[in-house]
């Protein structure tokens, strides 16, 4: 899919609650000289269906933003708020029901399982949730054509390029369709022609799977294709 074809795509968000709220949140690691203050008051709200993209130098704290909201990482002070759960307060069991069900992660590293197939590496998130092999096989199949690799289902990944095994790992995480899509640099070790398409992709499947997503990238294609852009500088929120 194009970028065009993607950028025409773009909706207005919803109205309703937001699915992200982070609300006054800091997160400080070490102490004292040594301290690393990665957030600081940090407020941000993110509607149902939208795609934020959040950008900042390396170190500017985006990496720990989107661990506080996917619950990978707990603030100091303040709270966050995923699809009604106050994630700051959730527990151990929790917070794996919160990224089984509410979360899924994309990230620059990709993480597929070498020794499985594309669809097999799809289908883990379904196996554990022990979805119905005829169901699990229905959706692995769909998400592997929306991703445009369904004629790549029996491939391994180190018989895929880059860009495809994003695609991969793009399409396993949204294996469980979840309500919110986290994304970490999802181009980052991508050549700029695979990334505008992965780009563009991440756009259409927001659209297509109806998702949140937050996506901090560096790179300018998200940015015009995002709903909205947020900046970070040294942990605090510059500019929404």
């Amino acid at each position: 899919m194009s970028v065009e074809t993607a950028q025409q795509g773009k909706h207005a968000a919803s109205t309703s609650e937001p699915m992200v709220l982070v609300d006054h949140v800091s997160r400080t690691y070490g102490s004292g000289d040594a301290a690393v203050h990665a957030l600081r008051d940090v407020s941000l709200s993110i509607s149902p269906g939208e795609l934020v993209v959040l950008v900042g130098r390396s170190g500017s704290g985006k990496t720990t933003l989107l661990n506080v909201v996917g619950g990978l990482d707990r603030p100091d002070e303040g709270r966050v708020v995923v699809d009604g759960r106050e994630v700051s307060r959730l527990g151990e069991r929790g917070l794996v029901a919160l990224r089984r069900d509410v979360v899924s992660f994309v990230f620059q590293t990709f993480g597929l399982v070498p020794v499985l197939s594309a669809a097999e590496n799809v289908g883990v998130p379904l196996r554990l949730r022990k979805v119905p092999p005829k169901v699990r096989d229905e959706r692995v199949a769909l998400l592997l054509d929306l991703v445009g690799l369904g004629g790549h289902a029996n491939q391994r990944p180190g018989e895929l390029s880059g860009g495809q095994q994003q695609r991969v790992a793009i399409a396993r995480a949204l294996a469980n369709s979840p309500r919110l899509l986290v994304a970490d640099e999802p181009t980052g070790q991508l050549d700029s022609a695979t990334g505008v398409a992965i780009m563009g992709l991440l756009r259409a499947v927001v659209e297509h799977e109806r998702t949140t997503a937050l996506v901090a990238t560096h790179d300018p294609v998200m940015m015009s294709l995002a709903d909205r852009v947020v900046r970070l500088q040294d942990g605090v929120l510059t500019q929404d």
